[in-house]
């Protein structure tokens, strides 16, 4: 038998894994990475874009803690648009189609230079604790015991897989990879509860069969916005790759229910619970029956292959099926079928049994993320892999762990309702789910979190400096802008006019021309000629601070009295059952989540208002 040391160990190396391998690195633990093939590092399984609503949100924030995912699709991506540009600027949201093959050997690489890190291609089957279930390290299949201080499970989509498609059901992991048959029981037998989720994936046809002359073509933003706060905006105007719009019509619709008896959705040949907001074709033919048509996305998986993904259209249909309902599509008549639509089913977890630091709480030492939480999305994998890893790290290193709060960011948005709530199904970031989302904007992810990435030691100090100047700039010019009085003269009403917007009857702020609908703090410039010159991300935190000045100081008096509410801690070790009146769903509930304040009590699913005012009535009591 073979043992061997290292501070870390991470399970998996899809994008929770390996963002959570690159935190402990990077902070100088010695980590270990296991991953089914070298070959699916970073892979993605399913859509070939990284970011969108709330998505791209969870991208930027990555980026400001010191993550890699944001940079990585900077350097490979094919097409980029910032979506909700119509919307405010709470929900504008980043998207970048990827070049699959690139992002994943980009980020391989990544991994390969990493000082302290090793890529081990082997399949961890059991995790092993002392007598007080402390985890000690973890065995691999061939037998071999690697001895560890903490260990990170982000197994995605692997544990006990099985994918489906008609009647044809393999046990293999996403994109016919070797699925991980053996952690699961080890999982249970330390008292780990197991859950059985589900997702999707439609096929991916021959682009050089596709007619794009029957469907919409669109086109990325010009100039591109990088994802990264550190990426060089010149450095991202490349010639985009187009992705093309198309239509389901009655006819696929009617290929698909008079075919539902042969759906293993429907036929309960597919146990797993799916994600509600990603529904399959067939489950959107059933839901939306009103609906005479959806939304397919023809997208380009990479700039060295043909083969387009079909989005929108994620199916576990027959083959004949697929076949049929596919070329019924304008611009798919005579389109090839690369692979398959299928369903795939694997085990997870319900993150009820995590603390606040992706801990089990059973369990010390062992830290989870990614899909094996129960979530879905590689953004919501990254975000949770870095949080877990970094706070691995901490534990290791003596020091105290990482928390985000939901008012500071959407990864504590995540991470909270993850811990908190029984998910049902595959959990997804959304922007509702935030409910301080005017302060959580994508493009002030670096004002909100930098100063925490730099505390852990994932941000440098060169780019903490920069940051700095950037925080100065911002305050200064927000200062002066406010202060700068512009006067009715000819030259402002020509500019105004020109703007579509009401002249001047006496002198004005700059500030308050800013705040009407149809003016920018950008559209403003020629009435402003001693305007310094800023960067483009300086100019639009300052348009953003003060046009939505208002609105910004109303949420912050919220999260001024959510605070108030997550200072009030909850001792780690009272005793529910001593707690007088408190309802039993309440207090089953309480015990099972052990939340560490009466903030986070008063989310847990099952606690009402009232439980919440007899549990501070008894805290209080008590001192």
């Amino acid at each position: 038998m073979i043992e061997e040391q290292v501070d870390v160990v991470i399970v998996g190396a899809g994008h929770a894994g390996c963002e959570a391998a690159l935190a402990c690195a990077r902070l100088g633990l010695e980590t270990v990475v296991f991953t089914m093939s070298v070959e699916a590092i970073a892979m993605m399984p399913c859509n070939p874009h990284i970011g969108g609503s709330s998505k791209g949100h969870l991208v930027r924030e990555i980026d400001a803690l010191g993550g890699e995912m944001a940079r990585c699709i900077d350097r490979t991506f094919l097409q980029s648009k910032m979506l909700n540009r119509s919307k405010g600027p709470a929900v504008h949201s980043l998207r970048a189609q990827a070049d699959k093959a690139a992002y994943s050997s980009a980020m391989r690489r990544t991994l390969e230079k990493q000082p302290h890190l090793q890529i081990r291609q082997q399949e961890v089957c059991g995790i092993l604790t002392d007598e007080n279930n402390h985890l000690t390290g973890v065995r691999t299949v061939s037998g071999t015991i690697w001895h560890c201080k903490a260990a990170v499970l982000c197994t995605g989509t692997y544990l006990n897989a099985r994918c489906i498609y008609g009647d044809v059901s393999t046990k293999t992991g996403p994109n016919g990879t070797q699925a991980a048959l053996y952690l699961t029981q080890s999982l249970k037998e330390h008292g780990v509860e197991m859950n059985r989720f589900k997702t999707g994936t439609p096929a991916r046809m021959d682009g050089s069969t596709i007619d794009y002359s029957k469907m919409t073509r669109q086109e990325g933003d010009v100039p591109v916005v990088p994802f990264s706060f550190e990426t060089d905006p010149a450095s991202v105007q490349i010639e985009q790759v187009p992705v093309y719009l198309t239509h389901t019509n009655e006819e696929t619709h009617r290929i698909l229910r008079e075919n539902l008896d042969r759906s293993p959705l429907y036929s309960g040949q597919i146990q797993g619970t799916g994600p509600r907001y990603c529904p399959s074709i067939e489950d959107k033919v059933v839901r939306f029956a009103d609906k005479t048509s959806h939304q397919v996305f023809v997208e380009p998986q990479g700039r060295e292959t043909n083969e387009m993904y079909i989005d929108g259209m994620s199916s576990s249909m027959p083959e004949d099926v697929q076949v049929r309902m596919y070329r019924t599509v304008p611009g798919l008549e005579h389109a090839r079928i690369v692979r398959m639509a299928y369903a795939i089913e694997y085990d997870c977890i319900n993150a009820m049994q995590l603390n606040a630091a992706f801990e089990f709480k059973k369990i010390p030492g062992l830290y989870a993320a990614g899909q094996f939480n129960g979530s879905s999305g590689y953004e919501e994998a990254a975000a949770q892999g870095l949080f877990a890893g970094i706070n691995a790290a901490m534990k290791i290193l003596g020091k105290e762990p990482l928390f985000i709060d939901r008012s500071e960011g959407y990864i504590g948005v995540l991470t909270d309702d993850l811990i908190t709530k029984e998910n049902h199904e595959p959990y997804r970031m959304m922007t509702s789910r935030a409910e301080y989302r005017l302060l959580l904007r994508q493009d002030n992810a670096e004002l909100r979190l930098l100063e925490k990435g730099y505390r852990v030691g994932l941000v440098s100090e060169e780019r903490w400096q920069r940051f700095l100047v950037k925080k100065d700039q911002i305050k200064k010019e927000t200062e002066r802008v406010k202060a700068l009085r512009i006067g009715a003269g000819a030259q402002t009403q020509a500019c105004l006019e020109a703007l579509g917007s009401t002249p001047l009857s006496t002198s004005a702020t700059m500030a308050e021309l800013i705040r009407r609908p149809e003016l920018s703090y950008q559209a403003l410039s020629p009435i402003d000629p001693d305007r310094p010159d800023l960067p483009f991300d300086v100019q639009e935190e300052v348009n953003i601070e003060i046009k939505y000045e208002g609105y910004i100081l109303r949420q912050e008096r919220q999260v001024s009295q959510f605070r108030k509410m997550e200072e009030k801690k909850i001792p780690e070790d009272l005793d529910y059952d001593k707690v007088p009146s408190l309802r039993n769903e309440a207090r089953q509930k309480l015990m099972q989540v052990r939340p560490s304040s009466i903030g986070q009590a008063s989310r847990v699913m099952g606690v009402n208002p009232a439980d919440i005012s007899v549990l501070l009535v008894y805290l209080k009591g008590r001192g």
